[in-house]
């Protein structure tokens, strides 16, 4: 097998079944490719000797015949997962240097099914960020290509998009808040998944915004999503958000039936100045799902143009609570202290060094937004708002709409630094598809059905019930077959 690194999940796994490959020889094919995509800035904690190590332990366990689905696959990990002995910085300089004593519930449950960790990713710093930009190891760069531009990967699960685009690993973890999967998903043309929020523990994940987080797996395909989401669900008593629910064979729904079910198309995301492409896009992936038998209805959630607003209150105000323990007294950077220099010093100049600008921002407005005399006016209202977005979505599903069909994202990728001088509402516009699902704790998940006039990957997004991954995994299985995107991006780096 000659690069056993561009494989999928799926097939790696045969593989693996047959005798015809060895975990061992597909980590350190994996690990070549890393080495040799240093460019993309994709890997910024590799674990080698760790990878090799549980490769042959891999190895072993498939050798007895009793190996889950996920054993054997090399994976690279978001920075936002604390592991065990391994620097987890969640892309930030506050936390240099930590490397935690404790291993996330997610990659506990991957590692015991007997994945492969490869090292650490990427990322918009605290997952704050819509490009990768604002991460302290720099920026990650899309693997796609069309001129001579660097183009973003998408954020904050940049590095995450990138590495799996690039076949540096077989799959990824990443973490959505706001559409942090299924926008650099859709950017790279890649799969993406956000499951409904408690579906998977967010325990050891550095938190962001603590009722909107939620981890998923970012793939090669849709087969690909369904095995390592998987692996990843499951109840955590650890987490007391974690939803003490069965975790469903999301692999064996994959059947390919949709007929009789109904896709609804809501007219809010039609939204003022949307590119003709990604209109293009949308009207296609419409038919596709019509062609294989599913019905078409229009829908409304008229609290969509509400969403982005609501969004960026209520998740610096959450953002501001959970970055308040990073302080310089227990772990992670400390700033140096000047004569006559007290414990609020300490406080006041370690934050300054630690927190790029991004984080900064967006802990000044969580706080201003829950300080007396705004709470009322800013979060409660948005919180108000935050309960019509999901009684809209609420009212569609039991008017019996099976999943919603809507763009991923407002473009293809971008140039880096093309926003930077840009007002930050810009950047924050890139979230304007998928934030409602964030809000409303619902599933959602992007998948690849196309390309722009340059070349570039544009994803669509499905958006499910709660709890029916296995549903929304199903319509977008068809939607993938339909679609036939198999473009990879020409190696340049």
């Amino acid at each position: 097998m000659t690069h056993p690194n561009e494989l999928t999940i799926a097939a790696a796994r045969d593989a693996l079944r047959q005798g015809e490959l060895t975990a061992t020889d597909l980590t350190m094919a994996c690990l070549t490719a890393m080495d040799a995509g240093d460019g993309l800035n994709a890997f910024v904690h590799k674990t080698p000797e760790l990878a090799l190590d549980m490769a042959r332990a891999a190895d072993a366990r498939i050798k007895t015949g009793d190996a889950p689905a996920m054993c054997g696959i090399p994976l690279g990990i978001k920075d936002l997962f604390c592991t065990k002995g391994v620097a987890s910085q969640a892309g930030s300089r506050i936390l240099q240097g930590f490397k935690p004593e404790y291993e996330s519930t997610v990659t506990a449950q991957l590692f015991n099914a007997g994945a492969v960790m490869l090292g650490k990713l990427n990322m918009d710093e605290f997952a704050m960020g819509s490009s990768n930009e604002t991460s302290c190891y720099g920026n990650a760069i899309n693997p796609w290509k069309v001129d001579d531009r660097a183009l973003t990967p998408g954020g904050s699960s940049g590095g995450s998009a990138a590495a799996v685009a690039a076949d540096l690993c077989l799959a990824a973890t990443g973490t959505d808040t706001g559409g942090s999967i299924r926008q650099p998903a859709a950017f790279t043309g890649i799969v993406g998944i956000k499951p409904t929020y408690g579906r998977v523990s967010r325990w050891g994940v550095v938190a962001f915004a603590s009722s909107l987080d939620q981890a998923g797996p970012m793939t090669k395909s849709v087969r690909d999503a369904a095995i390592m989401l998987g692996a990843m669900s499951g109840h955590d008593p650890k987490d007391s958000t974690s939803a003490e629910l069965a975790v469903p064979d999301f692999e064996a729904a994959l059947t390919g039936d949709i007929r009789g079910r109904k896709i609804g198309i809501p007219r809010e995301y039609r939204m003022e100045g949307m590119p003709a492409e990604i209109e293009a896009l949308w009207t296609d992936g419409t038919a596709m799902l019509k062609d294989a038998g599913a019905e078409i209805v229009d829908i409304s959630l008229p609290h969509t143009k509400y969403a982005l607003p609501a969004y960026y209150v209520i998740a610096p105000a959450e953002a501001s609570s959970n970055l308040a323990r990073y302080d310089g007294v227990r772990y992670g950077h400390r700033a140096k202290l000047g004569p006559g220099d007290g414990i609020t010093e300490m406080y006041e100049k370690t934050r300054a060094e630690g927190f790029g600008h991004e984080v900064q921002r967006r802990v000044m407005i969580g706080t201003y937004v829950l300080s007396a005399g705004f709470y009322d006016a800013y979060y409660n209202r948005a919180r108000r708002v935050r309960a019509l977005i999901k009684q809209d979505f609420d009212q569609v599903f039991a008017a019996g709409i099976d999943a919603i069909l809507t763009p991923a994202t407002p473009s293809a990728a971008f140039g880096l630094g093309e926003m930077a001088n840009a007002d930050p509402i810009q950047m924050y516009l890139n979230d304007v598809f998928t934030v409602t699902v964030n809000l409303a704790g619902l599933p959602g998940i992007s998948v690849p059905v196309g390309q722009d006039k340059q070349g570039l990957p544009l994803g669509l997004q499905l958006i499910g019930k709660p709890w029916e991954e296995a549903d929304l995994l199903n319509h977008a299985y068809v939607l993938e077959r339909a679609a036939g995107f198999v473009v990879k991006p020409e190696k340049w780096w």
